[in-house]
């Protein structure tokens, strides 16, 4: 007996063409695997660079996009991917999650908003449209987490602009510039 024999029948699923754009190659090794486990065929890329071919060549009907990438902000490519493909279900899966950045990428296009780490049921489920399965209740926001939030809201008022969000939050411009550059608190 063989080791396909005793491996369960997987049921034909359709070709589930998906963008994975990521710098982060331990993240992106990962969350591939989680993927093709679940039936979608997963084109990585690292950076805005790479990713433009693949969406002019053959858009996806499926995407996963980081915020920050080390040549530019995943953001962007929401709107190109939206135009070249309407029907697209994107999910913007980041480390620097906030409030603002998630209705300024829903507002684009995205489907959904998830942080690093993301289960793999709950980033399919996002992608495929369905009822994510995380039944317990948010934990309440830290201090510093709603700071985070706050300055978040003010900078994306601002126009991204970090001189006015440092003058409407009262900090000075480099202080802002520092608070940016860390990771979200928890």
């Amino acid at each position: 007996m063989s080791a396909t024999d005793t491996a369960e029948p997987v049921a034909p699923q359709e070709v589930r063409p998906l963008l994975l754009v990521d710098d982060d190659e331990l993240h992106s090794a990962r969350t591939t695997r989680l993927l093709e486990a679940r039936g979608f065929q997963v084109t990585w890329a690292r950076n805005l660079a790479e990713t433009r071919p693949i969406l002019l060549a053959e858009p996806p009907a499926f995407a996963v996009l980081e915020m920050r990438l080390n040549d530019g902000a995943g953001l962007s490519l929401i709107e190109a991917l939206v135009h070249q493909r309407p029907d697209s279900r994107i999910v913007v899966l980041t480390a620097f999650g906030s409030i603002a950045n998630a209705i300024a990428a829903v507002k684009l296009g995205a489907a959904d908003y998830l942080t690093k780490p993301a289960d793999g049921d709950d980033l399919t489920a996002a992608l495929l449209g369905q009822p994510t399965s995380g039944g317990t209740a948010p934990k309440p926001m830290t201090a510093h987490r709603a700071r985070w939030e706050h300055i978040h809201r003010v900078l994306e008022f601002s126009g991204h602009n970090i001189s006015e969000a440092s003058r409407r939050l009262g900090l000075h411009r480099r202080t802002l510039q520092r608070i940016l550059a860390k990771r979200a608190p928890r």
